[in-house]
């Protein structure tokens, strides 16, 4: 017998899907560039370093829960749940999406983000040793520069582990849209 209603997997999985999706599509796309246009930057650096813990730790959980509720598939005898993620047929539709939307929000969780952070910090202590904001123009001291390459470094790569999971939740939302 199929659980049906609150006891079935498939509307917490649905819930899941569309809340890592539309997360992650605003603040991709939305809430951080109207912030960054809006905010000075003091402003703006200090809540996206309050944002981002939350917003991955979200974008971490989320495919975590989806693929504890998947819905696998009675008619075809697709199992649900991590059984069905791990199903040999659901390896590329289902297994590498949700599991790339994963491994990308966790590196930015507790590595690259972290490290952004710091690298802000120690940003804003050579501030106030060189009289002057890392992002005034140059010429900047030596130590400023470095921390200023870092900085654009580990951006670089949490913008493109995010894009990363962006992509991943919208390809998992096809193999998702193909089974309605």
């Amino acid at each position: 017998m199929t659980p049906v209603g609150f006891f079935s997997p498939a509307p917490y999985h649905i819930l899941s899907y569309g809340t890592l999706l539309g997360t992650t599509f605003f603040h991709t796309f939305v809430g951080g560039i109207v912030s960054f246009q809006v905010l000075a930057r003091p402003q703006f650096s200090l809540l996206m370093a309050k944002l981002f813990p939350v917003y991955f730790s979200m974008q971490t959980a989320l495919p975590a829960v989806m693929a504890l509720t998947y819905p696998g598939s009675p008619g075809s005898g697709s199992p649900s749940c991590i059984a069905g993620v791990l199903d040999a047929e659901n390896r590329w539709s289902v297994l590498v999406p949700i599991a790339t939307a994963f491994g990308t929000a966790l590196a930015n969780l507790v590595v690259v983000g972290p490290a952004t952070t710091r690298c802000m910090d120690q940003r804003k202590i050579q501030e106030r040793k060189d009289g002057k904001k890392s992002y005034d123009a140059p010429p900047h001291s030596q130590e400023m520069q470095a921390l200023n390459s870092k900085f654009s470094m580990l951006h670089g790569v949490s913008s493109l582990l995010n894009l990363g999971s962006f992509i991943a939740t919208v390809a998992y939302g096809v193999t998702l849209a193909s089974r309605l």
